[in-house]
């Protein structure tokens, strides 16, 4: 999946607009427009991820087939391999009917709605493998969404107004997340106190979510092609499609490479967020294993711990504004680590409302702070405007690679020692990309980068 917060490389700066101005530029329609766009970014991530291993859950899924779900994240791990696919070319119908940004947008979104809807339908007890193919095919639609998203975005909005976007865009992908987890819970008890099944209460909470998306359908029909993107298509009309993909898919991947410790700083990019992966994948089971309720989880992972992710997100641009980039790195790093550790010590209290709480916040907070951080190095590492989308793919998918793979053995290494062994040992999952990060400041790769204004 593309992580909701952004940088941009730059020494100097901009001149401060009054506070009229920079309230004015929130209400801007191509600012409106990136916001919608990015409730609909948000909706389906975690109706793949973590809202339907609660399903599983309590439909008595064991913990060890839960924890190789996060396997159908794949497609956010490979989208950079068909980014270039979405730059250069057209979706039959579409493209000559809305353009080449809005044509793909309006596609995506149209086969994410399908997707949603065969995963309502399939039983998580009696047929996993239809519910993995349906997941896979969930995160599939909705990284495609984001490729796109992402350049309409950049293309669209103004130097001016890219700030407020992402701001806006952020803050709508965090509601997004809200709805298909707190959401759907709520949803799905609702349904339930009518007399309806579990199973079939779990199906209209998707199906719900699945109309939702229509949301992002209507805003893309609403807004009107950027001009970047136009101007783009007339200067490549005439080269051929299979001309065009190779030119933005080499072109990103061998500027990269050719740079001095770049292999070093792409394990970096994978093994940075690897300790949240780790201990983020198991959080839903843990906290239905202790004794809370579908709605405790709902109210307080997803209510205050919201609130506690965006307060963190504005501390990150804090720190990253106050610190170089390896020092923010390093207070990042250090802190999404160790706060692992409150969820050893929740296993200890047990089923008390606000000690989950307590756990909750400190988690997102740390987290959000590590997430801004990290997404302002990998901005800096985009330093060429000519492959900037395809090469802020594959960093993104590299960083998927920690959430989908690595992480996807948690739910065993958690029956076999039990849950705060398993919140201590993710601590120590950090080791490895905190030596890497030792290694890459001792050889000047962070200052290399330049100043990074978040």
């Amino acid at each position: 999946m593309t992580t909701p917060e952004s940088a941009s490389v730059s020494s100097e700066k901009a001149p401060a607009p009054n506070w009229r101005e920079a309230w004015a530029v929130y209400l801007q329609p191509r600012v409106l427009i990136v916001l919608l766009l990015g409730f609909s970014s948000g909706l389906p991530l975690a109706l793949s991820g973590s809202t339907l291993l609660v399903w599983m859950r309590e439909s008595g899924v064991d913990l060890g087939t839960i924890g190789l779900f996060a396997l159908v994240g794949t497609p956010y791990t490979l989208k950079f391999a068909w980014a270039p696919l979405v730059d250069a070319l057209h979706v039959p119908i579409f493209t000559r009917a809305f353009g080449r940004r809005r044509g793909w947008l309006v596609f995506s979104q149209l086969l994410l709605i399908g997707a949603i809807l065969l995963l309502a339908l399939t039983d998580p007890v009696r047929s996993p493998l239809f519910v993995a193919l349906g997941a896979l095919l969930v995160a599939t639609m909705s990284s495609t969404q984001d490729i796109v998203v992402d350049a309409f975005r950049v293309e669209s909005l103004p130097e001016s107004e890219q700030a407020a976007g992402m701001a806006s865009y952020v803050a709508a992908y965090r509601i997004g997340m809200l709805v298909s987890t707190a959401g759907v819970l709520f949803l799905v008890s609702a349904f339930e106190d009518t007399g309806i099944g579990r199973n079939a209460a779990w199906m209209w909470g998707y199906v719900v979510m699945a109309a939702l998306v229509l949301i992002g359908t209507v805003t893309a029909l609403a807004a009107t092609e950027p001009e970047q993107s136009v101007r783009a298509e007339a200067k490549t009309r005439d080269e051929a499609a299979l001309s065009r993909i190779m030119h933005a898919a080499i072109g990103a991947f061998s500027e990269f490479l050719t740079r001095k410790h770049a292999f070093a700083a792409l394990a970096f990019v994978v093994l940075f967020k690897l300790t949240d992966a780790f201990s983020g994948t198991m959080t839903a089971p843990f906290v239905i294993d202790l004794g809370f309720t579908r709605n405790d989880y709902a109210a307080i992972v997803k209510g205050v711990g919201l609130a506690a992710t965006l307060i963190g997100g504005f501390a990150g641009g804090y720190v990253a504004r106050r610190y170089s980039l390896v020092a923010s790195l390093w207070i990042g790093g250090v802190l999404q680590a160790i706060s692992n550790l409150v969820f050893a010590w929740l296993a200890f209290v047990g089923t008390n409302q606000w000690a989950l709480a307590a756990a909750i916040s400190a988690e997102n907070f740390t987290g959000a702070i590590g997430t801004v951080i990290f997404v302002a190095y990998l901005s800096a590492l985009c330093q060429n405007p000519l492959h900037t989308a395809t090469q802020y793919a594959l960093l993104t998918a590299l960083a998927a690679v920690g959430r989908t793979y690595l992480s996807s053995g948690a739910g065993y290494v958690a029956e076999a020692t039990g849950w705060p062994l398993f919140f201590v040992i993710s601590v120590a999952v950090a080791v490895p990309s905190l030596i890497l990060m030792a290694w890459l400041q001792r050889r000047g790769h962070f200052e290399a980068l330049g100043p990074v204004r978040v």
